[in-house]
């Protein structure tokens, strides 16, 4: 039976961690549909932090109980991507009153640098070279799911407080300046890695 050091996926990947993960990812769907609804700003925003904070719980699990597995080292980061880049292009959408805050700048920006990050970790885990999540890129993800859980609430009508919409905005901005450093912080390891 392949183990997490194989390269292969088999019955050890069926395992709680990966479905922790799995249900993240069917969460992230239901919290497109309510976003595309419009008027569940605020349990949108519910569902989008509880799938966001079961990322640390399914890599935990998978850590303290030897679960790492080929599947969960693919599936974990696609999922990411999937609720965060997801939740960006849905708000982007909505660009009446009140407004997400959300640009397409922004949104070009954030799948712009996980392609890039996607793209390297794919040629570098290639041959054989460590490429996992570093401390810039959980940062990264932190300042995300801050932004659209901000961005979320402030579509809320029931939610009048007339210091929400500059909150959001520079937890927008704040998101984007840490993506695209988290970015470089990237690069700059993939060529070390590559020149090593």
């Amino acid at each position: 039976m392949p183990d997490s050091n194989s390269g292969g996926i088999g019955r050890e990947s069926l395992n709680l961690p990966n479905m922790i993960t799995g249900i993240r990812l069917i969460l992230a769907f239901i919290l497109f549909a309510l976003i595309q609804a419009q008027g569940w700003w605020l349990t949108s925003a519910c569902l989008f932090a509880f799938a966001a904070s079961t990322d640390a719980l399914d890599g935990y699990l998978a850590r303290r109980f030897g679960q790492v597995t080929v599947l969960g080292r693919i599936l974990d980061p696609f999922v990411d991507k999937v609720i965060v880049c997801g939740s960006f292009i849905f708000l982007l959408e909505k660009q009446g009153d009140p407004q997400s805050g959300v640009t397409a700048w922004m949104v070009i920006a954030i799948i712009g640098r996980e392609m890039l990050v996607s793209s390297l970790r794919g040629i570098l885990e290639k041959e054989g070279k460590d490429f996992s999540a570093s401390a810039s890129g959980k940062l990264k993800m932190a300042m995300q799911c801050a932004a659209v859980t901000a961005s979320l609430v402030s579509l809320s009508p029931e939610m009048t407080w007339q210091w929400l919409p500059q909150v959001r905005d520079v937890l927008l901005w704040l998101a984007v300046a840490v993506t695209i450093w988290s970015g470089m912080v990237y690069v700059v390891r993939a060529a070390r890695l590559l020149r090593a």
